[in-house]
């Protein structure tokens, strides 16, 4: 399983579309046969920066998204929207199959 997590720091003025654009993307992510999750987040101390939540089942089917239509559309207009270059973090583990539970907090 690999996990990404991406940070997106979005200039003021383009939220709008920087959101239509988050929302196609994470659709067609989404129904990659690949992809177990695809989500986005956006920072409470700073609503100018989103985060995306991936997790593919393996690194070949990370390999395949990125060679999908959705992602060089993603990649060529995303340039337009950001203020500064996004920063990731990729981490792929074969031991870990998914979300499991948190012993720290139950339902009371």
């Amino acid at each position: 399983m690999i996990l990404i997590n991406v940070k997106f720091p979005v200039r003021a003025e383009k939220v709008d579309e920087w959101l239509t654009l988050a929302r196609s993307y994470a659709t067609a992510v989404n129904a990659e046969e690949g992809c177990n999750f695809f989500e986005w987040s956006r920072g409470l101390e700073d609503p100018l920066e989103f985060v995306t939540i991936e997790c593919f089942r393996d690194a070949d089917a990370g390999g395949a998204h990125t060679k999908t239509q959705h992602f060089a559309e993603f990649v060529e207009k995303a340039p337009d929207l950001v203020s500064a270059q996004p920063q990731i973090m990729y981490v792929d583990h074969e031991q870990v199959q998914g979300w499991g539970p948190m012993g720290e907090i139950t339902p009371r």
